[in-house]
This record gives C-alpha cells, structure tokens and sequence, in this order.
C-alpha cells in the first residue's frame, strides 16, 4: 500500500503545478517576492510606505452552489472569476485596492489539465482587478469530494489610506443611490436556482429567446469584478459615501450595510430594466418578488451612495470604464433599512 494506491496521486500534483505556471505568471505584480511552488506568498509594502495610514482590507469567499452547474456543463475555466470577484469586490467596497490573491482547490481526483484550467480562471479575474496570485493549494481528498467534483475558495488582502476607507458614516438624506449592472446572476442563490430548474444537461442546453442563449450559458456568466469601475470614479475625484456588493441577501440584506444608523435608502424597481434571467426564475419557479430582490442582486452588482452634486460626474467615470449604470434612489432620514417602491 502507498499513497498513490490510497487515491492522492502526488505526480498529477505536480503535473498540476506545472500546468498552472504560465497563468500564474501573467497575474505578476513588481512587489511580488517569491515564486510559485514555495512555502508562503511574500509582498512588498514598499510602494505603499508613503500613504498616510496604509490599511490592510482583506476578504475571503467561495463560488457556492454554482459549482454543480460547471460539473454538469464540464466547463470549468470561469468559475475562477467568480472566486476572484467574490472577494475583491468586497475590499473594492471599502476603498481599497485588491494586491494580492490566494486560492484552495479541493478535490475527489486530481486531474491535472482540469486544475490548471480552474486556475486560469482564477488568474483571469486577478488580471482584472489587477490582484497577483501569489500562491494557493490544491488539496486531493479521496473519499471526501466524489472523484468528479471539488470545491473552490479564496482569500485576498488588499490596501487603502485609511482616510480613504469607505464606511457609509458620512451618508445623509438626499445623497443619490447609483446601480452598477450585473452580469447575471453572479454566485449567489444557486440553491433556489437549482431548485427552479432541472439541474441537467438537457435543462442547461436549452435555448431561450428571452435570454439570447442557453440557460446554462446565461448561468454560468462569471461575476463581474468592479475594481476597475471603482478605481475610474475614485480618479474622477468623486468621493464614495458608501458601497453596496449585492451578493448573497439581495437588496435587503446588503443595502442596508453600509448605511449609518438614522437613514434609509429607497430604490425604485422600475428605475431599470431587471435582465431577462431574473425574470424567467421568478416565472418557472413562481417566486414572490419581495423573496427575488431577497435573495438575488436583480441586476444591480454593485450600488453607490454619493453626494448628488456628484451623480453626473459619477455616472460619466462609470460609463467610461465600460459599465451600465442607473440611478436607482435616494437616502432619506428614517430608520436604518431599505424600502423597494
């Protein structure tokens, strides 16, 4: 008996390395200082000593349920992206900007290319938020995951002046409510989605016109990173009173997260137009629209509060880095929470 025969093949962990390599390399920062296949990560600090008060913002995250789509659709070389955004999204919330990025892969069999395709979408989503990948683990554990499935999650430390920390405590009555588009669903509420839908090849293959795309196609969209977006409107010298990451809770649970006590935000649901994908689950799985804007982002990926001498500038530095964007309500005195009118 060895540890090959006991199911943990330490070659294919190795092939597996090698194969990841080259998308390793292309998510490289200068301030990085150690290579892949060490111990730890190392990072300088060095170009952040002249902040005032350099911060650290860390966050750490996983894909969920959504994983079982991307085993039945065999496609792999997205959910990387959700992983990353999961967790730079929630550092871009406090100001800060993404460094440095860690992944954990756990899974039934060690399949070599399947990893390193996973991998390259994880260094996908660190090239767009300009995050290095520094290092991670990929754990094999026979017996634990069925041989066809694994588990994904991620850890990203990033930094900011602590003068320029988001916190919503500035948000007052009157300050505007700016929506950032989602790509879909992103990762969250897979569970009721797996639950509306027969979660099976031939589900997934079918093709919507409502959607212009299969219903596993638009499923499986990966979560739009937005520290880009955010950096644009920072540059445009428009200050951030407060940042929403509409993830697991929807509206409900996530606007009020960033509001100070003594204020209320109303959103007007028909301020936008709500993508065909939200709209076909609350009809196949005849959900109450209250539980939708409960569970899902409803196509509001990331919302803003700003002062409204801001909105226009705002909107113009959103709209030049790619991003569909609306004006969604406002901030008015109240009690703590959100109101969907």
């Amino acid at each position: 008996m060895d540890y090959k025969k006991a199911g943990v093949d330490i070659e294919a962990g190795y092939q597996s390395v090698e194969l990841m390599k080259k998308h390793v390399k292309e998510t490289m920062r200068k301030e990085v200082l150690t290579n892949i296949g060490g111990f730890s990560g190392a990072f300088s600090m060095e170009a952040f000593k002249n902040m005032e008060k350099p911060t650290l913002v860390s966050g750490t995250d996983g894909v969920g349920t959504k994983l079982k789509l991307a085993f039945l659709m065999d496609k792999h070389d997205t959910i990387g992206v959700d992983c990353v955004a999961m967790c730079v999204n929630d550092i871009a919330c406090a100001g800060g900007e993404p460094l440095f990025f860690l992944d954990y892969i756990a899974c039934g069999k060690n399949f070599p290319e399947k990893i390193a395709t996973i991998v390259s979408g994880v260094a996908d989503g660190c090239k767009q938020s300009n995050a290095a990948l520094i290092g991670g683990e990929t754990a094999e554990m026979p017996g634990f995951y069925p041989e066809d499935e694994y588990d994904l999650a991620g850890f990203a430390v990033g930094v900011v002046d602590e003068k320029d920390l988001i916190t919503g405590k500035t948000i007052a009555e009157g300050d505007v409510l700016i929506g950032i588009a989602s790509s879909g669903v992103h990762s969250n509420g897979f569970s009721l989605v797996r639950s509306i839908f027969d979660m099976t090849k031939e589900s997934l293959n079918t093709y919507y016109d409502q959607l212009g795309s299969t219903l596993g196609e638009a499923l499986i969209a990966p979560t739009k990173i937005y520290v880009k977006a955010l950096r644009a409107v920072k540059e445009a010298g428009v200050t951030i009173k407060g940042c929403s990451h509409i993830t697991g809770g929807g509206f409900y649970e996530n606007i009020p997260r960033m509001l100070p006590e003594g204020v209320h935000a109303v959103v007007e649901k028909n301020s936008y137009e709500i993508p065909a994908i939200f709209k076909l689950l609350m009809e196949k799985g005849q959900v109450k629209e209250e539980d939708m804007y409960n569970t899902f982002n409803m196509g509001i990926g990331m919302m803003l509060a700003i002062s409204p001498e801001d909105k226009e500038k705002t909107i113009a530095a959103l709209k030049a880095s790619g991003e569909e964007v609306f004006v969604v309500g406002k901030v008015q005195n109240g009690d703590k929470g959100v109101t969907l009118c």
